[in-house]
């Protein structure tokens, strides 16, 4: 039999070690290997852009990202890990089993436990995390020179289309997601105001409108509507089908 490869996902370094020696006595009813560890969700995004595993054993409260959004960023990979959290914790069983988690397990982490947990695992089939997400995550992740950068929603200005990438820009700078955006519309689609069939704005950015003559966009026309934005100079030109925005929100 092929050895489940556990990744340990917990940002103390003594509740690693315990679930390494709980998988150890294990190893002899089911063949376990663990292929990585990581401190924090940031480190386990990173080690999965270049590995692979069939379980991910996480902790719940870690600083930055907790398990609970780390399971959710997990299901954009091609093959996502299944998902077994272990927490000191148990007041977060419901977020754990909305994210399609196997199992739940609570510290100290018993032998029986985590074997019924394994098994389950076993069984565990790609997509299985594709009903995740029912609540948006707090960050989004991007790749850059082999490290993962996360961006907090909240400091996002807006999201544009370009080619086969998306544009993050926040106050300090832009970065290049693959995230399409279709999929961030319906993820965070309460919280930015789609102004042109490739750009959303963030609402609470939106410091006002303004008719520009010469805006160069062919949705837009001779004569247009540009987004304000609090913080940018930059100008944001709103496609005529999306020129309703400007009265509901009261610019004119």
């Amino acid at each position: 039999m092929t050895p489940l490869r556990i990744l340990i996902v917990d940002d103390e370094a003594p509740a690693r070690n315990r679930l390494r020696e709980v998988l150890a006595d294990c190893a002899s009813e089911l063949p376990v290997t663990v292929v990585g560890e990581a401190a924090s969700g940031r480190e386990a995004l990173e080690w999965l852009e270049n590995h692979a595993a069939d379980v991910a054993l996480l902790d719940i409260r870690m600083p930055e990202m907790d398990g609970i959004e780390l399971a959710r960023h997990m299901q954009g990979l091609s093959t996502p890990p299944a998902i077994v959290f272990s927490t000191a914790f148990d007041q977060h069983a419901i977020e754990a089993f909305e994210v399609n988690a196997v199992d739940y397990l609570l510290k100290p982490v018993r032998r029986e436990r985590l074997l019924a947990a394994l098994r389950k695992a076993q069984v565990f089939t790609p997509g299985h995390l594709g009903g995740v997400a029912n609540q948006a995550r707090k960050h989004l992740s991007v790749s850059e020179r082999g490290k993962i950068i996360l961006i907090p929603v909240a400091d996002i200005v807006y999201l544009r289309a370009e080619q086969k990438y998306v544009t993050i820009r926040t106050l300090a700078r832009e970065f290049l997601s693959e995230e399409s955006l279709t999929h961030l519309e319906q993820e965070f689609g309460p919280r930015f105001l789609r102004i042109h069939r490739n750009c959303m704005v963030a609402k609470e950015y939106v410091a006002g409108f303004e008719k520009h003559s010469h805006v160069e966009d062919d949705e837009a026309g001779a004569a247009a509507w540009a987004v304000m934005l609090r913080g940018l100079e930059e100008r944001l030109p709103i496609s005529r089908r999306h020129w309703h925005v400007v009265k509901e929100m009261g610019g004119t």
